[in-house]
């Protein structure tokens, strides 16, 4: 990709999902650098959350943790991971962002293990965290992950966060707030959604010079795309320039060329 990485790409797309007076529970890394590029380019009013408890800080530079005191600089309130929790059970988070080990057709989402046995995994993940809470009380979730067969799986090997578990109402028959769920997958192969009737992922659009047929090869489970599928807008040199020198200068995220 000329004169950008994948992370640089995927890192502007999902800034572009956040609109301007939404909220968005973050972790660090990627997810942040995206809520820090949004803010700074045409959400001046999104408001920034992090587990740990800052709630709508002006980030001056790129946290090394959730808890980090960059997380509290000039925010409105010095919280709790108890009252961030709470604020996303009463409906007041309209995004968050989370990671996936594993991820499936219906946006399930695996950050446990991988293996048949769970006290002897092949692989064990850091857990849980605040996932599940957050997959199951926000509005939204995006996830952004790069794309290959290991992570895009027919099944998972074990359920950390439900998406929208086996389909269309499932979430609601199990109890969780009705219009909550995964809402994008944002990879360094193209932009996923999810199809409303079926609530099973779809692409939504391609990145520059990538195939229907490469993200079919790299997903383990039967995908739809959307017609007419569109291209991913590359990174516009505002963007790149806002990204690599106020939002994450030293290179945390984005790595060093």
């Amino acid at each position: 990709m000329d004169g950008y990485s994948q992370t640089e790409l995927m890192i502007c797309a999902a800034a572009r999902e956040l609109e301007d007076g939404r909220t968005v529970v973050v972790g660090t890394g990627a997810p942040c650098a995206a809520a820090m590029l949004a803010q700074r380019l045409w959400a001046p009013n999104l408001i920034v959350m992090f587990e740990a408890g800052g709630l709508g800080p002006l980030l001056p530079t790129m946290p090394i943790s959730v808890g980090d005191s960059r997380t509290f600089h000039r925010a409105i309130m010095a919280a709790s991971m108890t009252e961030i929790m709470e604020l996303c059970q009463r409906g007041g988070a309209d995004y968050t962002f989370l990671g996936a080990g594993q991820i499936d057709a219906y946006g399930n989402i695996n950050s446990t293990l991988i293996g048949a046995d769970y006290s002897r995994p092949r692989v064990r993940f850091p857990g849980a965290g605040g996932a599940n809470d957050l997959g199951s009380l926000c509005w939204r979730t995006l996830v952004m992950t790069l794309h290959d067969k290991r992570r895009f799986v027919e099944k998972l090997d074990f359920l950390t966060t439900p998406g929208f578990l086996t389909g269309k109402g499932a979430r609601e028959a199990a109890g969780l707030p009705p219009g909550t769920g995964p809402y994008r997958v944002i990879t360094d192969l193209c932009v996923l959604g999810y199809d409303p009737r079926t609530c099973r992922m779809r692409v939504e659009s391609l990145h520059t010079r990538v195939t229907v047929a490469r993200v079919q090869e790299n997903t383990g489970f039967a995908l739809s795309f959307l017609e007419p599928l569109a291209e991913t807008p590359p990174p516009s040199a505002e963007e790149l320039r806002v990204l690599r020198q106020e939002v994450d200068p030293y290179r945390y995220v984005i790595g060093r060329t």
